[in-house]
């Protein structure tokens, strides 16, 4: 199997031993890290969790701008939430980011996530 790292200064860098997404195989199929809100530039997180859901998809844009392809090209994303009351959140704010046909999701509440985030975010893509 062939893999190739994508890295991007556009999404904020690596806080542990991951690489921001891998493209495998032919290099049609990404796997795209999970994104927290943290600003890119000051790697500081972003405040409300409304904030920070926005920043989670600018990251994750930022990503698979960097591999190549778009959100449109995500077609498995799976979102972590300390709090299940922001669901609706997550569901008026990716409304904002993605159209139909949606990809697949999952949703699950989680007790903790890096550097207290409130929302986390990762995916698979299949670029065209």
């Amino acid at each position: 199997m062939k893999k190739q790292t994508i890295q991007t200064g556009d999404a904020p860098r690596a806080i542990g031993t991951y690489s921001q997404a891998i493209r495998v195989d032919g290099g049609n199929t990404v796997y795209l890290s999970g994104q927290i809100g943290l600003d890119p530039i000051t790697m500081q997180m972003v405040g409300s969790v409304e904030g920070q859901i926005h920043q989670v998809f600018l990251n994750l844009k930022a990503v698979t701008a960097a591999s190549g392809g778009t959100l449109s090209d995500i077609v498995k994303l799976n979102v972590y939430l300390t709090d299940l009351t922001n669901f609706d959140k997550v569901n008026e704010i990716m409304s904002g980011y993605f159209s139909a046909p949606y990809p697949a999701r999952a949703a699950v509440g989680v007790a903790a996530l890096p550097r207290g985030a409130l929302v986390e975010m990762d995916a698979v893509m299949v670029l065209p």
